[in-house]
């Protein structure tokens, strides 16, 4: 678990279009995610007055709300401003995190029909002083009981609210003493973590399940981005939890964890037990290329004030 940083106690929350403290950010009992996690959402991060793929994470969040039928959609640049707003308020230029929530919005009263919501979505910026979510040394999983939502039963492309099945997946890692849970699809074939996407390394080529039953996620194709741009061989394929035991390296991807190896899973060491060469190298490209292609800042670090 990570230690709060005590930064963050005094943050500034941006919600229905006013920044207000911490303790004071709340959201009606009518909202629709509360009502029944009828809300979509994207994690970003900000790296040295960049935000990372802010463009992509925006076009994925719009896509998820069309998808969901929101009607009263903000703009992606009335949505730009409520993130600069948020983080020149919390004087956060660097190593922070950015969770946007866009939820269905309040209903007249309670019920699940969305022709109760007649105020149009709530926007929920919350910006924390936070590092990534893992140690990027490496990590420990399990194969979750948990199968991963089949696009018959819930498209993952939506980037929605409903993490319950995520969730009991992180319980059974909890209990297993382990850092993450790998999912699998209904057919047993390996999806992603419960909240990263993965990849493996065989002979020297990176290989990552399709993006069928997981969210193709961004950091995931930065790594299948960066990968052609440094003529490394990279490929989406079919993959069993054998192909994870066996694997020379593996490591997640995500915004909120970066690059992390995987160095045990269910027991099985993996490679030689700690990060490998190729891990190491993609940890640093992606560090650059987020960067790189971050959108930056409209105001300059606080502390060269």
């Amino acid at each position: 678990m990570q230690t709060p940083d005590p930064r963050n106690k005094n943050i500034f929350v941006f919600i229905d279009n006013q920044l207000v403290h911490r303790d004071d950010a709340k959201i009606s009992v009518f909202d629709s995610a509360v009502q029944g996690g009828d809300a979509v959402w994207e994690g970003l991060r900000v790296y040295k007055g960049r935000i990372a793929a802010l463009d992509d994470h925006l076009q994925r969040l719009q896509n998820s709300a069309k998808t969901l039928a929101f009607e009263k959609i903000p703009s992606n640049q009335d949505i730009k401003n409520a993130i600069f707003k948020t983080l020149e308020k919390n004087n956060m230029w660097d190593e922070s995190h950015i969770r946007l929530t866009l939820t269905r919005g309040k209903k007249t009263t309670s019920g699940m029909n969305p022709k109760l919501n007649q105020f149009g979505c709530t926007l929920i910026v919350l910006a924390e002083w936070k590092p990534p979510i893992y140690d990027n040394i490496g990590i420990s999983v399990i194969t979750s009981s948990i199968r991963r939502n089949t696009p018959q039963c819930l498209d993952s492309k939506i980037h929605h609210n409903n993490l319950l099945n995520n969730i009991l997946a992180m319980i059974e890692a909890n209990v297993a003493g382990v850092d993450s849970a790998v999912m699998l699809d209904v057919h047993g074939l390996i999806s992603e973590t419960n909240d990263t996407n993965i990849f493996l390394v065989k002979g020297g080529s990176l290989i990552t399940p399709f993006a069928d039953s997981c969210l193709p996620g961004l950091t995931r194709a930065m790594i299948l981005e960066i990968a052609v741009t440094e003529a490394i061989s990279a490929e989406e394929k079919n993959l069993s939890i054998t192909d994870l035991y066996t694997a020379d390296e593996a490591f997640t991807t995500g915004t909120m964890g970066e690059l992390t190896p995987i160095l045990k899973a269910d027991g099985r060491i993996i490679g030689d037990g700690k990060a490998g060469p190729i891990t190491k190298k993609m940890q640093q490209l992606h560090r650059d290329f987020a960067y790189r292609n971050g959108n930056e800042l409209p105001f300059k670090n606080p502390l060269e004030n």
